[in-house]
């Protein structure tokens, strides 16, 4: 996958830079925040007479699902084990409770096993089990990594977890170093 990239992505060895996989980690992880705000919306829906930390923990075991990781503490796998067709249950009916989402995620899975791949990490069953879901937008080429952190900035911005970047001006700047 590391040959999708632009050759401005690369430094002289020919690698992706590590700066750049931290930045597009720090992308993916906007979209997970995202994903888990949005989708605790629509469980509270379907599960509004449950505890806050049972929203929280069935959230929160959804969205590891779809980005490939699971939480080993013992309360986590024990939740995971009794709630498993909840679990299911969202996760097939993603692509209807937030087709919004679709395209962030599927951006953010592919870049996510690109920097896997960098990594010597194979993560592309993440891809394979959101296509199996259905909300993997297979038409939908993958982004170049400026065009997902611009996204992901704008994302960022729309859900108040990104502060946009302010134009500071001489004399701002000089007050600020004094």
């Amino acid at each position: 996958m590391i040959h999708d990239m632009m050759d401005e992505d690369l430094n002289p060895e020919g690698k992706v830079p590590e700066k750049l996989i931290a930045s597009l980690r720090e992308g993916i992880a906007v979209v997970q925040m995202i994903f888990f705000k949005e989708l605790k919306t629509v469980v509270l829906t379907t599960h509004g007479d449950k505890s806050p930390e049972f929203v929280s923990m069935l959230c929160g075991s959804i969205t590891n699902k779809v980005f490939g990781t699971q939480n080993t503490e013992q309360r986590f796998v024990d939740f995971r084990a009794t709630n498993k067709g909840a679990i299911e249950q969202q996760l097939i009916s993603l692509k209807d409770d937030l087709p919004h989402m679709r395209k962030p995620l599927t951006d953010a899975l592919r870049i996510q096993v690109l920097c896997d791949s960098h990594e010597n990490s194979d993560s592309s069953q993440t891809l394979i089990d959101a296509d199996k879901i259905g909300f993997l937008v297979q038409e939908r080429e993958l982004p170049m990594p400026s065009t997902f952190m611009t996204v992901i900035r704008s994302l960022g911005e729309q859900h108040g977890l990104i502060i946009p970047p302010v134009q500071i001006t001489p004399e701002d700047d000089q007050s600020m170093v004094h």
